[in-house]
């Protein structure tokens, strides 16, 4: 699921700092966040539709039982991943709205 973040530059972070430490802005090389995020999400999707695909033809006997185990498990650590992504979000949203303004 995380493929898609890998592609995130490090040295991307260190031109962002810099520019929040007054330097000129550095020319940006890689996804963006909102792509690298969007990617992720895609390739979560993508492994619990496969998922959901072979488990069916499992049950139908059209698929090897060890690539049914293989997707479902994919699915299910890429569903976890997103799911703690998830509550990341919801906790960072709730710092920010407890803080006084």
């Amino acid at each position: 699921m995380l493929e898609g973040l890998s592609a995130v530059n490090p040295a991307n972070a260190a031109a962002g700092v810099a520019r929040a430490a007054g330097s000129a802005p550095a020319p940006t090389e890689g996804p963006t966040f909102e792509q690298a995020l969007g990617q992720a999400v895609g390739a979560a999707v993508n492994a619990l539709q496969t998922g959901e695909t072979l488990a069916i033809q499992g049950v139908e006997s059209a698929a090897p039982p060890m690539k049914v185990v293989n997707a479902v498990m994919e699915a299910q650590r890429s569903l976890q991943s997103v799911i703690a992504v998830r509550d990341k979000l919801v906790s960072a949203w709730q710092d920010i709205s407890k803080m006084a303004i």
